[in-house]
């Protein structure tokens, strides 16, 4: 139906078929006006003055419904508060009430009697987005402002009239709540229940929007027409139970609601498992719904309009509560109490000149033709967006004339009503309680620090997972090939039962998969079969790509070439040579020498045992100097100098001697293992054979590496490599093995003091789980392999199927190269030359001390002029002879028993 005949031939006739009736809906006006002025005191021609100016403003509303007449209770409680508090008022507005008989077309022709008959400045209402739809159309054309404060369709908004304001928030307002709600219990996929028409479908394009701005899917939409029969709402609810989607949002009025919820838990839609979130449509009004209808919908998750607590709030509650017979608060009474608040302080700023109507004259017109024009319409419009104040339902002002939800309320449906379970703020996201210590930014965790706990349909404390496979689906066909090794997969027949078993780690990896999944897609496991996905060890190629779709890896990637190890140690009879380089060797030599020839010249003028022939002090000099290093030599050492010096010989010999022996029993009894080639290019050159595994991608990369097709040999199974790797290209083997990186490290967990994974010469993105191309598991089960992998149930399976065979091995997971390339470093002179700077710095010093002291003590021969031309003969001769001055000697001739003291193995046993 257009608009235009809407206007020219519908609302016509509808006026002129209810005029009989106009002087008895008046007289109902009349009497519901009276009732509530009497309950109210709202004596509006009590008092009045000829400074007071009476403003008729018409109130559109459906007579008789609980939500009408809750409204009509706030709106004369408002104009009653209002101007008790207020008595300096210079304007009283006048109710003028029209009946809208909960029709679109009742709606607009109670608003044209009210404009032409009672010229109206401004409409309250109407109820719903139908009626207010064409409403607007009349005030518009009238220029009076129509204030709805109970349309919440966003296809209601200012930009289509300027005389439209919506005392109430629109549907689209709570759409980011909604999809937060979403995505903090990690649904990926969600189905719209809408009622058909512009109520329901006006939440959609901003329901839309905000779950595409997270990634969530809408597969499929359900609209319900608020005229379908039971049955025909059972049908539609039974398609939904064919879908796999088990998370719904239901926007509709609480009267379909409470008929589709009903058939909801009839059909097996409130079972466990199920998730419904309903708007504000429906939860807003649960005070308005019977216990039945409210069982129905147990567990189910809700917005609801948060209003501030204050003390007008409470006191407005217990007034209405003693009039009208509803336990809690109701959205109808406080939106429509603060709207006609609004309307009374804008029409009080609005002042009181041009308050009358343009006719129309001089043409035979009809009814809505004729419809006159307020001149106060514009200035009341006006007043209007400038209102500012602090109402019952908390801040109220108009932007674009409408008002702007910051805060909703999330509540659980359960025990007859709504239980809070938490807050939506545009700066926090969800939150458990408003108060500052739950947080200023608004963050993603785990749903529990978000939300207090939730009871979900079917009675449980379990997060519905979102999306199963349905009942009367298909059940999921997992294929499951047979690879090489059985740690990976393999296949078994029970000989009892000669049932088909599935074992190994990518089987009970993908079962810890499915787990994590956010719902439960039932499956079997087929052999060989067709399938709907593999989870065998799977490769991920670039040419499979183009026939199915892979999900992230779950195993480490690569391709690796192992090959066998040699012991590279020649132990030939002059090895005591190798732990010492030449220079060590030649610097430690050297330092035998110098430290004894140090120790004779400080020893030999004090000390008897280094006096004698020339030929005995040389031996004594070198047999002293190399003794040390095997046991303490017979030679006592007097001098403190000298025994400065022993003694730092004595330190840096010992840890030569430590260093040396370690080295050596290393080299003697180590094995120096290391393989026999260290690349692709190395075995390629030497044209060997190598091994594969069959029916794998690894034979295309090494045809495309340059291996001839003649030097490439299969293998089935681990012992088979082993066989061909033990043999070697000599005896009809290979010298190295291609296989994927997962399988290396297996095989080296049974054979790694043999072989060595030595490059990974492909790169390949490992293994990963097959589906279909298009398949919608594929994201969700890419997201349970992370879970996953980064949980400890990755590292135990690791642990159950991948133990070693010889246990001396290690772990091979945590270590894939239990054998390292050693190279023998043998000792050089690097390591000890702080030692030998020592040494000499000592041996220097020590000299320099006895040069010092014999010089002074010959002075006379260097100053005497009897000596002149023999000085060096009788220096070298003072040299030469004993120290009778010395502080040794003289202790010596004093107490010859203290340094004479003969060893036992210098006793004579003959002769004593």
């Amino acid at each position: 139906m257009s608009s235009k005949y809407f206007q020219d031939v519908y609302i016509p006739r509808y006026l002129t078929k209810t005029k009989n009736k106009r002087k008895m809906k008046r007289h109902l006006n009349d009497v519901v006006l009276v009732f509530l002025v009497f309950i109210f005191g709202v004596k509006l021609g009590k008092g009045q003055n000829t400074t007071i100016q009476v403003i008729n403003v018409g109130v559109v509303t459906d007579v008789g419904t609980t939500a009408s007449n809750l409204s009509l209770l706030a709106i004369n409680m408002s104009l009653s508060d209002f101007y008790s508090s207020r008595p300096e008022s210079r304007t009283r507005l006048l109710l003028n009430f029209a009946d809208s008989r909960d029709d679109v077309v009742g709606a607009a022709a109670a608003a044209l009697d009210l404009i032409k008959n009672k010229e109206v400045k401004a409409i309250l209402g109407p109820r719903t987005t139908m009626q207010a739809s064409f409403v607007i159309e009349v005030g518009q054309k009238s220029q009076v402002p129509i204030i709805s404060f109970s349309a919440t369709s966003p296809f209601l908004d200012s930009g289509r009239s300027p005389y439209f304001f919506r005392s109430t928030y629109d549907d689209s307002s709570q759409v980011q709540a909604i999809s937060e709600i979403i995505k903090v219990f990690g649904w990926r996929e969600v189905v719209p229940v809408y009622e058909n028409n512009a109520f329901g479908e006006g939440i959609m394009p901003g329901l839309t929007d905000a779950l595409q701005a997270i990634n969530i899917r809408i597969p499929y939409r359900t609209v319900i027409s608020p005229n379908a029969t039971d049955d025909e709402i059972s049908v539609d609810l039974l398609k939904l139970m064919t879908k796999p989607t088990r998370v719904f949002v239901v926007h509709m009025n609480r009267f379909l609601a409470s008929r589709v919820f009903s058939k909801a838990r009839e059909t097996g839609l409130m079972k466990q498992g199920y998730a419904w979130i309903l708007t504000n449509g429906v939860i807003d009004h649960l005070v308005l719904m019977n216990g039945t209808d409210i069982e129905a919908m147990q567990g189910v998750i809700g917005i609801r309009t948060h209003f501030p607590i204050s003390e007008e709030l409470q006191t407005f509650r217990s007034r209405l509560a003693k009039a009208f017979p509803v336990s809690e608060l109701n959205i109808y009474g406080l939106r429509a109490y603060d709207a006609t608040t609004a309307l009374a302080m804008a029409v009080e700023e609005a002042g009181t000149t041009n308050l009358t109507f343009s006719k129309m004259d001089g043409r035979n017109i009809s009814d809505l033709e004729a419809l006159s024009v307020s001149e106060y319409g514009p200035k009341l419009i006006r007043s209007l967006s400038q209102i500012q104040f602090k109402g019952l339902s908390g801040d109220y002002h108009f932007v674009d004339g409408q008002l702007h939800a910051s805060v909703f309320e999330i509540v659980n449906v359960i025990d007859g009503g709504g239980i809070l379970v938490g807050f939506w703020t545009q700066d926090k996201g969800l939150v458990k309680d408003l108060s500052p210590s739950s947080g200023t930014t608004r963050t993603f965790s785990s749903w529990k620090n978000h939300l207090n706990p939730i009871l979900w349909p079917g009675i449980t404390l379990t997060v519905p997972k979102g999306w199963e496979i349905p009942t009367n689906g298909k059940e999921l066909q997992i294929g499951v090939p047979v690879g090489t090794f059985p740690q990976f997969v393999k296949v078994t027949t029970d000989p009892l039962t000669h049932e088909t078993i599935v074992t190994g780690f990518c089987i009970d990896f993908f079962e810890a998969v499915i787990q994590a999944m956010p719902y439960d897609v039932s499956h079997r496991f087929i052999p060989f079969g067709d399938d709907d996905g593999k989870t065998n060890d799977t490769t991920i190629l670039a040419n499979r790509s183009s026939y199915v779709d892979f999900t992230l890896p779950y195993t480490t990637s690569g391709v690796g070439m192992v090959v066998p190890l040699k012991d590279n140690v020649a132990r030939s009879s002059l090895i005591f040579f190798k732990p010492l380089t030449p220079g060590l060797w030649g610097m430690t030599l050297g330092s035998f020498f110098v430290v004894g020839f140090v120790v004779w010249i400080l020893e030999h003028r004090v000390n008897s045992e280094f006096t004698g022939p020339p030929q005995y002090q040389i031996s004594t000099m070198f047999w002293f100097a190399f003794s040390i290093m095997v046991f303490a030599p017979r030679e006592r050492v007097m001098s403190f100098t000298a025994r400065v010096v022993v003694i730092t010989w004595y330190f840096i010999v010992l840890v030569l001697t430590q260093s040396y022996t370690a080295s050596l029993s290393s080299l003697l009894t180590t094995q120096q293992l290391n393989p026999t080639e260290t690349s692709i290019k190395n075995v390629l050159a030497k044209g060997g054979p190598v091994a594969y595994q069959r029916d794998s991608f690894v034979l295309g990369k090494l045809r495309e590496s340059g291996f001839p097709e003649s030097r490439l040999v299969p293998f089935t199974s681990p012992e088979k490599c082993e066989e061909l790797l033990n043999k070697g290209p000599s005896k009809g083997g290979v010298s190295a093995a291609f296989m994927e990186v997962p399988y290396v490290r297996v095989f080296l967990g049974q054979y790694c003091k043999k072989y060595k994974m030595v490059e990974v010469p492909f790169d390949v993105d490992g293994f990963g789980f097959v589906f279909p191309i298009g398949s919608p598991l594929v994201a969700d089960v890419s997201r349970a392999i992370l879970k996953v992998a980064e949980s400890n149930k990755a590292t135990q399976l690791e642990t159950a199927w991948f133990k070693n065979i010889d246990k001396t091995c290690p772990d091979p997971m945590n270590n894939p190269d239990p054998n390292p390339t050693v190279s023998f470093r043998k000792l050089s002179l690097d390591s000890f030359l702080l030692l030998f700077v020592a040494a000499a710095t000592v041996c220097t010093l020590a000299l320099l001390k006895f040069v010092i002291c014999f010089l002074i003590q010959n002075r006379i021969i260097l100053n005497d002029e009897f000596y002149r031309g023999k000085r060096m003969k009788e220096m070298w001769l003072k040299f030469m002879e004993s120290d009778g001055e010395s502080y040794i000697s003289r202790v010596r001739s004093t107490c010859p028993q203290v340094l004479i003291q003969p060893r036992e193995e210098d006793i004579d046993p003959i002769n004593g």
